[in-house]
């Protein structure tokens, strides 16, 4: 079974902003790639792609704005991330049409982010504390197929769900 995750990609403008930050090269701090850059809504681990689609077919959910900032942080031990609030309604929706499928939705309230590096052991990041502000309409979801390789995580996408009023 694969990999799957339901995610919002930001669009270009806000792509930019990200890619404008430094990535000084330091020890035990590896990058994530353009292509790895979004907000995980929900993650299954391991579920079969027709339920999931079925699921999110008929997902009803109003669209939102994303606030992405004001600053990039760490999270935990190993991430670093831009914070990115206004999508807690759209992450509820999608939790409650999905619970049953995959790996059960986190029981953790919704943490919003873009993860922009990942550190070994307890490494530090020059790029944390660095302001970065924008906003974004979320008008689609994406479901997305993580595949695990020697180099890290590669991300496909399979479907995109539009917004509907519910």
């Amino acid at each position: 079974m694969p990999r799957l995750f339901v995610a919002v990609r930001p669009p270009p403008t806000i792509m930019q902003l990200i890619a404008a930050l430094p990535r000084p090269g330091q020890p035990g701090v590896r990058y994530t790639p353009r292509e790895q850059w979004h907000v995980t809504l929900r993650f299954f681990a391991e579920a079969e792609f027709d339920e999931v689609d079925r699921a999110l077919g008929g997902l009803m959910f109003e669209e939102g704005e994303a606030v992405m900032g004001p600053a990039v942080q760490k999270l935990g031990q190993r991430v670093v991330a831009i914070p990115v609030s206004g999508l807690d309604a759209i992450a509820e929706a999608v939790n409650e049409a999905t619970s049953g499928i995959g790996s059960p939705p986190d029981d953790r309230p919704f943490r919003g982010h873009i993860t922009v590096a990942r550190l070994k052991r307890r490494g530090s990041c020059a790029v944390v504390g660095r302001a970065i502000t924008g906003r974004f309409r979320v008008a689609r979801l994406t479901l997305v197929r993580s595949v695990l390789g020697s180099a890290g995580a590669r991300h496909e996408d399979l479907m995109e769900y539009p917004s509907r009023p519910g």
